[in-house]
């Protein structure tokens, strides 16, 4: 999923590879003895300036729809994410 942010954002001239970080949790549950992934968090932190921030709050909106990792897991694990936006220092 951070890969298709990624490029969604590289897209719209936000360098991912620099600004963008993600940290992902999950919850594995055993369900009758087999343990099975039911939820997954992420936590983006993408610098961004602030000429660039409606673009990339709209790569936000929109990469799920085109991302293959989401379009496989969607309906079968929950995930959520989140994202905090910030200025680059400098």
């Amino acid at each position: 999923m951070t890969g298709t942010l990624g490029s969604a954002l590289d897209a719209r001239g936000i360098n991912s590879s620099e600004n963008l970080v993600a940290e992902v949790e999950g919850d594995i549950e055993d369900v009758a003895g087999v343990l099975k992934i039911s939820r997954i968090r992420i936590r983006y932190r993408i610098r961004v300036p602030e000429a660039l921030r409606e673009k990339a709050e709209r790569a936000l909106a929109v990469y799920a729809d085109a991302c293959p990792a989401y379009q496989s897991i969607k309906g079968c694990i929950e995930c959520s994410w989140t994202a905090e936006m910030t200025s680059p220092q400098g």
